[in-house]
Protein backbone atom coordinates (compact mmCIF):
# COMPACT_ATOMS: atom_id res chain seq x y z
CA UNK A 1 0.00 0.00 0.00
CA UNK A 2 1.12 3.51 -0.69
CA UNK A 3 0.06 6.93 0.51
CA UNK A 4 -1.28 9.22 -2.16
CA UNK A 5 -1.95 12.97 -1.94
CA UNK A 6 -5.68 12.39 -2.44
CA UNK A 7 -6.06 10.59 0.91
CA UNK A 8 -5.20 13.74 2.89
CA UNK A 9 -7.99 15.58 1.05
CA UNK A 10 -10.70 13.15 2.17
CA UNK A 11 -13.35 14.27 4.68
CA UNK A 12 -12.95 12.96 8.22
CA UNK A 13 -14.84 11.05 9.38
CA UNK A 14 -15.62 9.30 6.11
CA UNK A 15 -19.07 10.03 4.70
CA UNK A 16 -21.99 7.77 5.51
CA UNK A 17 -23.03 5.46 2.66
CA UNK A 18 -25.86 6.96 0.60
CA UNK A 19 -27.31 3.48 0.01
CA UNK A 20 -26.69 -0.16 0.90
CA UNK A 21 -26.23 -1.26 -2.72
CA UNK A 22 -25.44 0.11 -6.15
CA UNK A 23 -28.54 2.08 -7.09
CA UNK A 24 -27.41 2.19 -10.73
CA UNK A 25 -27.45 -1.61 -10.89
CA UNK A 26 -30.77 -1.71 -9.07
CA UNK A 27 -32.34 0.68 -11.60
CA UNK A 28 -30.89 -1.28 -14.53
CA UNK A 29 -32.01 -4.65 -13.16
CA UNK A 30 -28.38 -5.77 -12.90
CA UNK A 31 -26.58 -7.42 -10.00
CA UNK A 32 -23.36 -5.83 -8.63
CA UNK A 33 -20.42 -8.19 -8.15
CA UNK A 34 -18.79 -6.14 -5.39
CA UNK A 35 -19.50 -2.71 -3.96
CA UNK A 36 -17.29 0.36 -3.54
CA UNK A 37 -17.89 3.41 -1.30
CA UNK A 38 -16.78 6.85 -2.51
CA UNK A 39 -14.82 8.42 0.33
CA UNK A 40 -15.62 11.95 -0.87
CA UNK A 41 -19.42 11.77 -0.89
CA UNK A 42 -20.69 8.33 0.22
CA UNK A 43 -21.88 7.14 -3.20
CA UNK A 44 -22.07 3.34 -3.42
CA UNK A 45 -21.22 1.84 -6.81
CA UNK A 46 -20.35 -1.54 -8.27
CA UNK A 47 -16.77 -2.55 -9.09
CA UNK A 48 -15.21 -3.08 -12.50
CA UNK A 49 -15.97 -6.81 -12.29
CA UNK A 50 -19.66 -5.87 -12.44
CA UNK A 51 -21.15 -5.46 -15.92
CA UNK A 52 -21.98 -1.74 -15.54
CA UNK A 53 -18.93 -0.50 -13.56
CA UNK A 54 -20.76 2.25 -11.68
CA UNK A 55 -17.88 3.05 -9.26
CA UNK A 56 -15.60 3.94 -12.17
CA UNK A 57 -18.42 5.88 -13.83
CA UNK A 58 -18.87 7.86 -10.60
CA UNK A 59 -15.17 8.76 -10.60
CA UNK A 60 -15.32 9.84 -14.25
CA UNK A 61 -18.42 11.97 -13.61
CA UNK A 62 -17.31 13.59 -10.34
CA UNK A 63 -13.53 13.36 -10.16
CA UNK A 64 -13.79 11.86 -6.65
CA UNK A 65 -10.57 9.82 -6.67
CA UNK A 66 -10.65 7.47 -3.65
CA UNK A 67 -13.08 4.64 -2.94
CA UNK A 68 -12.90 1.83 -0.46
CA UNK A 69 -14.33 -1.64 -0.56
CA UNK A 70 -17.89 -1.71 0.76
CA UNK A 71 -17.78 -5.47 1.28
CA UNK A 72 -18.03 -6.97 4.78
CA UNK A 73 -14.61 -7.50 6.36
CA UNK A 74 -12.74 -5.45 3.74
CA UNK A 75 -11.30 -1.96 4.26
CA UNK A 76 -8.79 -1.45 1.43
CA UNK A 77 -8.96 1.76 -0.58
CA UNK A 78 -8.32 2.45 -4.26
CA UNK A 79 -7.25 5.74 -5.81
CA UNK A 80 -8.43 6.10 -9.41
CA UNK A 81 -6.06 9.03 -10.00
CA UNK A 82 -2.98 7.09 -8.93
CA UNK A 83 -4.22 3.69 -10.09
CA UNK A 84 -3.19 2.03 -6.85
CA UNK A 85 -4.28 0.70 -3.49
CA UNK A 86 -3.80 3.39 -0.83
Amino acid sequence: MSECPHVSELPRPEPAPLSETCLGCLAAGSHPVQLRLCLACGHVGCCDSSPLRHATAHFKETGHPVMRSFEPGESWRWCFEDGSIV
